[in-house]
């Protein structure tokens, strides 16, 4: 079985979303507990070789294999890191999701793509909950005159593999809009060659 962990795989690839470095005192709060990031279940759909599919409940908050694909396939198909060594040798799936400066969240394969992973920056940057933020389809994080710009983005990664640099806006569920810049979005393909969806990554927003 592949190492997707969301979202049914397709044979023909769809779309994601699009990192201001957080503050000390704007990084998570500290209420936030790993119960409460477990109880964010995901259910999606995993193709077998025998290409039956089965259920399978999980959350990808902390999931090492999930965060192995965010880190592997950036590598891979960036050509860059997604986070340092020490990271990565470390407790990488909890630091990213709860300790990471920078926001990365992904979609899956649906034709009109959900997110199913968004970090704690991410999470703040949007005001979503981990609950709420994996129950949203990805198209919805811009404003609909936005959404063509946003689009046509995805396809273009679809196809080419990752951008880079690209600026968009984007709402936050309060209404607030804000700009997320020099954003990285790539493609989620593990080492079979699956795809899985795509992620976005960046460090900087700022509010409109």
């Amino acid at each position: 079985m592949n190492d997707c962990g969301a979202g049914r795989v397709l044979k023909r690839p769809h779309y994601p979303l699009a990192s201001r470095s957080l503050p000390r005192q704007n990084r998570i709060p500290s209420d936030w507990r790993r119960d409460e990031i477990l109880s964010g279940a995901v259910t999606s759909v995993l193709e077998s070789k025998s290409l039956k599919t089965r259920p399978m409940t999980m959350s990808l908050a902390l999931d090492p294999r999930f965060c192995n694909l965010l880190t592997d396939s950036h590598l891979r198909v960036v050509g860059a890191p997604l986070l340092d060594a020490e990271v990565l040798q470390a407790d990488a799936a909890r630091w990213l999701y709860e300790d990471a400066p920078f926001c990365v969240v992904a979609h899956n394969t649906d034709a009109d793509p959900r997110f199913v992973y968004a970090n704690r920056a991410a999470q703040q940057c949007f005001e979503y909950s981990w609950d709420e933020m994996t129950a949203l389809r990805s198209r919805l994080s811009a404003e609909h005159p936005n959404r063509e710009e946003r689009d046509g983005l995805l396809e273009s990664v679809r196809t080419k593999g990752y951008a880079s640099g690209y600026r968009g806006l984007r709402i936050a569920k309060s209404g607030r809009r804000f700009w997320i810049e020099n954003v990285t979005v790539w493609n989620l393909v593990d080492r079979e060659g699956t795809y899985c969806g795509q992620a976005a990554t960046y460090r900087q927003w700022k509010d409109v």
